[in-house]
């Protein structure tokens, strides 16, 4: 996995020094995570047993997670990662600080990433959204993902709650 740049965005590994930076922005937000497979952190230790993790993954060879940070400062604004694999197809999944939301950077990450993994190899990759997440699904859309079905499912394990969720996948350009 290596760093890319867009237009606007840094995608480049996470570390310890970015744990004040994800749970201030984001995992301690109950309005970020509502459709997330995970609940809000409730305290800054959350947040480093979970970096703890993500550094412990980053030497598999199927580790794909990158922070998202703003080129004109630094900022980092949210992440975004390989979370499992259907088939050897990875999913992508991602989230974002609240106030950067609806400013097309989760766009420009998620088709970062895809060209990220194309160029790894990859000839598909599947991104999902529970399907009241209107934004989620409009991010997945408009970074060139066709919509392949909506089907009920719990949400994840840690939050069982039954869900529609809408599944998208992107072919390797020709």
């Amino acid at each position: 996995m290596r760093e890319t740049e867009t237009a606007r965005l840094k995608l480049r590994r996470v570390g310890e020094d970015d744990i004040g930076a994800i749970f201030e922005g984001w995992a301690n937000d109950p309005e970020v995570t509502k459709y997330l497979t995970w609940h809000p952190h409730k305290s800054i230790e959350d947040t480093r047993m979970v970096m703890d993790y993500w550094l412990s993954e980053y030497n598999k060879e199927s580790c794909f997670r990158w922070g998202i940070e703003l080129k004109e400062n630094g900022t980092l604004i949210g992440m975004i990662d390989v979370v499992g694999y259907e088939g050897g197809v990875p999913v992508i999944g991602y989230c974002s600080a609240r106030k950067y939301w609806n400013r097309g950077y989760m766009t420009e990450a998620l088709r970062a990433v895809a060209n990220e993994l194309f160029e790894n190899g990859f000839s598909e990759i599947k991104a999902e959204a529970v399907e009241e997440n209107g934004a989620s699904n409009r991010v997945i859309q408009k970074a060139g993902f066709e919509y392949v079905e909506s089907r009920n499912s719990p949400l994840s394990l840690v939050k069982p709650e039954m869900v529609t969720l809408n599944s998208y996948r992107l072919k390797k350009p020709q």
